[in-house]
């Protein structure tokens, strides 16, 4: 599978230059499993040949994200906003949970912004908490761009730097995203045990 969009997304840039390097940036940012792993380097690689400018090249993929990100966001308040329509959604997003989201990127959203975007597998879904806890779109905006741009020109200078070694990059990356959802995984898991047990000892408060 892997493979399979590797090709793609170099036949995508091959064949549309800067305007495929934004299409598949946008695609990926919002939670499309298309990798900028692949799309940045081999542009970058592109841009070492004379194909492409390295800084339209790192534009391009900024933009693109952001586009994404924007998309993700938005799609966000679309879903907060028919929330009460849906049991199942006020299930997933309760009144506390909101509240969390909301005094979290209150607390720390410029951070989890800017740095999120530069971390495999979470860049591409840091937008969706941005959106539900309605974080400043002024903010929201300048912190997408400059992490983006910070991980689109670092990708790209890769593909320059290794030329035709690019592609090496990939399996360090996949490594990378083994080990960031094997840590999600472990967070997850604590949150839900922690949660449970405040379940229980309530549970027990409530029958005293």
């Amino acid at each position: 599978m892997f493979a399979l969009l590797s090709n793609l997304v170099i036949e995508t840039i091959r064949y549309l230059g800067y305007p495929g390097i934004f299409i598949l940036m946008t695609l990926e940012s919002v939670n499309i499993p298309i990798p900028s792993e692949v799309i940045m380097p081999f542009s970058g690689f592109l841009a070492l040949q004379g194909n492409l400018n390295f800084w339209l090249v790192a534009l391009m993929g900024t933009l693109g994200n952001m586009a994404g990100a924007f998309l993700s966001y938005f799609l966000a308040e679309w879903i907060l906003e028919i929330r009460g329509k849906y049991k199942f959604l006020r299930i997933i997003l309760s009144e506390r949970h909101l509240q969390k989201t909301d005094e979290w990127f209150r607390k720390y959203g410029s951070y989890s912004i800017f740095f999120g975007r530069i971390v495999p597998m979470i860049r591409t879904f840091i937008s969706l908490p941005a959106g539900i806890g309605k974080m400043n779109i002024a903010k929201f905006t300048y912190l997408t761009f400059f992490g983006s741009f910070l991980w689109a020109a670092f990708l790209t200078y890769i593909g320059f730097f290794l030329g035709n070694n690019w592609t090496i990059i990939q399996d360090y990356f996949k490594q990378m995203d083994y080990v960031i959802a094997i840590v999600i995984a472990a967070a997850f898991l604590y949150w839900l045990i922690v949660r449970r047990k405040k379940q229980r000892i309530m549970h027990k408060d409530q029958e005293k």
